[in-house]
């Protein structure tokens, strides 16, 4: 790729085309097709992805790749080679040299020329009992690849920054030590890398669009890093700078966002509107990477079963009794006491209710074991013998099968050189990608001063979210809150009211867990970790939501004083 000079005429235009293994299908042809792209990529892995990867391989030793992929280039490949656009995914999963014999097969069969690379070195040797082990690598090999002509990379487990660090990096020739514009860009691929989630989509003022069927992101990056957030001219959704602020804080902590290519400093972050549909992401400043790579490892956690039974009309509380107390009495007579058994009642029900659906509540119980048997038979005997004789109305949503396996991902660190880190370039050549020679132990930022308190005044009751956005997410067992406002009047009130106290007053399920806040003034922003919220991981489906989706929704419904000229001067919402 050639090296640009200025900062700013002649961007690099990387577009995003999946935000996880099953996304739209028709993105990679939609981006194509749209507008002008110099790079288009693709993020296909997320914790999760790996185990499901991990269980394909076991029955088939020559897959561990994401398929979906494949199938898009069947028209995509014809159309990236008229319109020269590189493409840059990680779907090679767990077989990134299998994917890439693939992607050169398809190319012979659909006569397109492509030049296939791909990147390799993040599988580690897997520990006993666990069925993947595989270290997030950065940018690196994705830019050897492509200085070296590759039209598709393929990779393995990288960050999902590094597909947009790697081809600017290759673009803009940046080394290891070009830590503010490797920042930059490390923050615009954050951006892109969840897909429409940065264009309206799961976004908490989305009655103000339209956002049926949203556009994907698009990245204009600069030689200096600097970047705009924009999607192809005519596709639906949005991008302004809620949408933009909203995607920056999902999945985040603190003020430093460590990676293997740079630590971007997201407490420097700044947003300006560019025009309709563009938002400019300048300011970023970066700190050399830590001295150690993130590693996910994956196994199969045990056995999981879970039935839901309704609970209608009067004495939901005495018919929840009732039937707690009868599941407790067949499992101690069978001797199959479950490991871990989880009652979560839902009272979806109201008083004189109109339909029998709204006059019922959901009382659902979920079992875990090692031994398949005790949440299989176990569960469905206990369960399916009270049919004739339990509480009145006595019906449940679906009769328990068998039970199926649950999976647990943990994360671990392992030194950067001692990992091997290998582009294979296209014409076969393996070359070996340093670790950085400079790198920084990660360590807590100073909390920034808070703004000055808003002035006193008249307070009523109402939900968070007439004033606030948020956008919540997993990282392993823990959940990410991230809160943001419109206003530097709601930021002055927030900064103070929304403390970790109040988090857990709002939010009693985090009671009982460490919960850090973190501020990020230029973003009008705080952002919560909840330590534990989801146990074992997504895999391990420990709650009802298990990636936590929706926290920050329940956190936006719920009331607090907030001042009465806020409300009154806040944009116009929907409550």
């Amino acid at each position: 790729m050639t090296s640009g000079t200025d900062a700013y005429p002649s961007p690099l235009r990387i577009g995003n085309a999946s935000g996880f293994y099953g996304d739209r299908f028709d993105a990679v042809r939609e981006m194509l097709t749209g507008g002008p792209l110099d790079v288009l990529t693709g993020d296909y892995l997320a914790e999760l992805t790996m185990l499901i990867l991990g269980r394909g391989r076991l029955k088939d030793p020559s897959r561990g790749y994401a398929t979906t992929f494949l199938r898009q280039l069947e028209e995509g490949l014809g159309l990236a080679h008229e319109r020269g656009v590189r493409i840059v995914a990680n779907a090679g999963g767990l077989n990134p040299a299998g994917l890439a014999d693939a992607v050169r097969e398809l190319a012979d069969k659909v006569g397109v020329p492509v030049r296939v690379a791909h990147v390799e070195g993040d599988s580690l040797p897997v520990p006993d009992g666990y069925l993947t082990a595989n270290a997030y690598l950065g940018g690196a090999g994705i830019a050897a690849c492509l200085r070296a002509g590759a039209d598709v990379v393929v990779t393995g487990r990288v960050t999902d920054a590094a597909l947009v660090t790697g081809p600017a990096a290759a673009h803009f020739g940046w080394g290891p030590d070009d830590h503010d514009a490797l920042a930059g860009a490390v923050v615009a691929g954050h951006v892109l890398e969840c897909g429409t989630q940065a264009t309206g989509g799961n976004y908490s003022f989305f009655r103000d669009h339209d956002i049926r069927r949203p556009g994907f992101p698009i990245a204009e990056i600069h030689a200096d890093g600097t970047s705009v957030i924009t999607k192809h001219d005519g596709t639906g959704g949005v991008v302004d700078l809620g949408t933009v602020t909203a995607q920056l804080l999902y999945e985040t902590g603190g003020a430093r966002y460590a990676g293997p290519d740079v630590t971007a400093r997201l407490d420097t972050v700044r947003l300006s509107t560019d025009g309709p549909d563009r938002v400019r992401i300048s300011g970023v400043r970066g700190e050399a990477p830590p001295p150690t790579l993130k590693a996910g490892l994956t196994r199969l956690g045990g056995w999981r079963n879970e039935v839901v039974f309704v609970l209608t009309g009067l004495d939901i509380e005495a018919k929840e009794r009732l039937v707690r107390d009868q599941i407790a009495d067949a499992f101690a007579r069978a001797g199959k006491q479950p490991a871990e058994v989880r009652w979560e009642p839902a009272r979806t029900d109201r008083a004189d209710a109109a339909t029998e659906e709204t006059a019922s509540a959901l009382l659902r119980l979920v079992v875990r074991d090692q031994d398949p048997d005790a949440v299989g038979r176990a569960l469905s005997g206990a369960a399916i013998e009270l049919a004739l004789g339990s509480y009145p109305g006595f019906h449940v949503t679906a009769p328990p099968g068998k039970g199926a396996p649950y999976g647990v991902f943990e994360a671990r660190y392992v030194p950067a050189g001692e990992v091997t880190h290998l582009a294979v370039l296209p014409d076969g050549r393996r070359e070996a990608q340093e670790p950085p020679a400079w790198t920084l132990a990660l360590a807590e930022t100073e909390q920034p001063p808070l703004p000055q308190p808003l002035d006193a005044g008249p307070t009523r009751s109402a939900p968070l979210g007439l004033l606030a956005g948020a956008r919540s997410g997993d990282k392993g067992g823990d959940a990410n809150v991230g809160v943001w406002v419109r206003s530097e009047a709601a930021w002055r009130w927030l900064a103070h009211e929304l403390t970790v106290e109040r988090f857990r007053e709002l939010l009693p399920e985090t009671a009982p867990l460490t919960v850090v806040r973190h501020v990020l003034p230029n973003l009008r922003a705080l952002n919560f970790t909840v330590h534990g919220l989801l146990g074992e991981g997504v895999a391990a489906q420990h709650r009802f939501d298990p990636q936590a989706k929706a926290l920050g929704e329940w956190l936006r419904s719920r009331h607090l004083e907030i001042p009465v000229a806020l409300l009154e001067s806040a944009p116009e919402v929907h409550a």
